[in-house]
């Protein structure tokens, strides 16, 4: 989907474009709903003055059957115009919700930069939903209008100074109601940002809870959420008397209009210019306009949240990628060689590292931070600022990145788990490898996991696998990442919240699990390290040793400190 120069104006004319045909259906039966409406009053004037006044039976049983008609069409043509606009607001709002979607998913990534996940929720519910409602209320407007035309024609038939004051005050009401919607559409793009944020906030506690409770910090995190929850309600509240403030302008402009036209109906009749029919008939119009009114005043303060909600929308949409995508496709069988030269990135200085095909490899960086733009690299979540990364000849930035990570998989040391069983959370990665998810869940000691739940494997898991340990956790985790059978396979501190029994135990069968294929182990375990072929070590962002886990230990006490502390 194309995302250069995208504004919320676009975004808005895509959700009605790709509505069209059921906005003009709609329009189109809410313009026959309120012509009829309109019609009512001229038809109770004729009465009066061709059948009331005269005594005439036939006629005023023949206008009563057009009164009966005109109400059996408008009341039909409102049920289904009603049902079309509100599904067409619906699929609106899906379809948004379907490409923020997929602009969230994109292997390239960039959409939820310095975004928290809540943000990112409410933009695709809260957001999605306003825009959507533009999509509705289009036909409110197009009908609204219709029935202020028709009016102004009714009007004009009856006395044309009535008629000519309703097509000319029309736009400047119009102008007006617009010029007063723009502090609600400040304002209630403000609201949407503080709630979004209020709620990514939310969501970043609840998932932090237990952390939190552990660090006695549940104090400060209340304390953080209160003031974000204040400013949101402070938000919310001032969009709330914003649009008060439009809607009662709006109608007392609309009240004076209309009291006008009544006053000027008034004064003609008395003055001989019209009959009380037409005066009954002009009256009655200058009441119904107030509902057009009204309708315009809703739609106008439905555009002006759409507005604000497109333009957040937008801001996702085209948000810049992460890293380009290549064209090229690794191998269905690729050799797993990893090259890395000259990288360059946030700690990383011109790493130099090469990760022969089928070997088992440690990397113990002293810096997190260093260990973090690492695994940003190989699972190019992003590019070198300097030098290159290569799989098998080919530099990562010419392939694919949905493509790369079929064949690279970085299982980062927060991985989390779906809201659904344990074995269905392990069979999410297996995509037709030739590990299965039994040896899978042998060599991560997973089985252990699911043998103490109260239905095995088959046990439901709460969201995140808040149900289990974090060392059950972890174990869960990784058996998902050795049943993917990726040829190359990063691991990031996978045995941290294990006891050491079950680490060592691990550390064996991982190495039996992963015989031929190429695994990365970035971690500072003893265990783990020391079934690996080489371990190389990262200080100040660059290669300083490398050599067996054993040599390490004898001859190097930087490496003796950070492994053994």
């Amino acid at each position: 989907m194309p995302t250069g120069g995208l504004t919320g104006g676009l975004v808005l004319r895509r959700a009605i474009r790709g509505q069209r045909r059921r906005v003009i259906a709609a329009s189109l039966l809410g313009m026959t709903h309120q012509g009829c409406e309109a019609l009512v009053p001229v038809v109770i004037g004729a009465a009066i003055d061709t059948a009331v006044a005269t005594g005439s039976s036939e006629q005023l049983l023949r206008l009563l059957l057009v009164l009966a008609v005109l109400f059996l069409v408008l009341s039909t043509c409102y049920r289904t115009s009603a049902r079309i606009t509100e599904g067409t607001g619906e699929i609106a709002a899906h379809r948004l919700r379907l490409d923020l979607a997929a602009r969230v998913l994109d292997p390239r990534g960039g959409a939820d930069a310095d975004r928290l996940p809540g943000a990112l929720t409410s933009i695709a519910t809260n957001d999605a939903r306003r825009v959507g409602s533009v999509a509705t209320v289009i036909s409110y407007g197009v009908s609204a209008v219709a029935a202020l035309v028709i009016s102004a024609v009714a009007l004009l038939d009856i006395s044309v100074p009535l008629g000519l004051l309703v097509l000319l005050g029309i736009p400047p009401l119009l102008w007006l109601g617009h010029r007063i919607s723009r502090p609600l559409e400040r304002r209630s793009e403000t609201e949407q940002e503080r709630a979004a944020h209020a709620s990514g906030v939310a969501a970043d506690l609840v998932s932090g809870l237990r952390v939190l409770k552990g660090m006695g910090a549940e104090s400060a995190a209340v304390a953080r959420y209160r003031t974000t929850s204040q400013d949101s309600l402070a938000a919310a509240l001032r969009a709330a008397r914003s649009r008060a403030g439009h809607e009662g302008a709006v109608l007392a402009l609309t009240g004076v209009f209309i009291a006008v036209i009544a006053v000027v109906g008034a004064y003609l009749a008395m003055d001989g210019s019209i009959s009380v029919g037409d005066l009954v008939a002009a009256v009655g119009l200058a009441q119904f306009l107030l509902g057009p009114f009204q309708l315009l005043t809703y739609v106008n303060a439905e555009l002006a949240q759409g507005r604000a909600s497109a333009r957040r929308i937008a801001e996702v949409l085209a948000a810049p990628v992460t890293v380009e995508a290549g064209h090229e496709v690794p191998a269905d069988r690729a050799a797993g060689q990893l090259a890395l030269r000259g990288v360059t990135l946030g700690a990383l200085r011109g790493v130099d590292l090469d990760l022969p095909a089928g070997s088992l490899t440690g990397i113990v960086a002293q810096d997190p931070a260093a260990a973090r733009d690492l695994l940003f690299c190989l699972a190019r979540e992003a590019d070198p600022a300097e030098g290159a990364i290569e799989l098998d000849g080919t530099p990562l930035t010419s392939l694919d990145p949905d493509a790369l990570r079929r064949v690279v998989l970085v299982a980062h040391h927060d991985a989390d788990l779906f809201e659904s069983t344990l074995l269905d959370n392990v069979r999410a990665g297996a995509d037709g490898g030739t590990t299965s998810v039994e040896r899978a869940l042998r060599a991560s000691a997973a089985d252990d996991v699911a043998r103490l739940l109260p239905d095995g494997g088959d046990t439901l898991l709460a969201e995140r696998g808040r149900s289990l340990s974090g060392g059950q956790r972890q174990r869960v985790a990784l058996a998902r990442a050795l049943a993917a059978d990726r040829p190359v396979l990063v691991l990031h501190d996978p045995t941290t919240a294990v006891d050491t029994v079950t680490e060592s135990r691990i550390a064996a069968r991982l190495r039996e699990i992963r015989r031929d294929r190429t695994t990365v182990l970035v971690t500072t375990s003893p265990a783990l390290l020391a079934v690996t072929d080489r371990v190389v070590v990262l200080e100040d962002g660059t290669v300083r040793a490398a050599g067996h886990h054993t040599e390490l230990l004898a001859a190097d006490a930087a490496y003796r400190a950070a492994v053994l502390a």
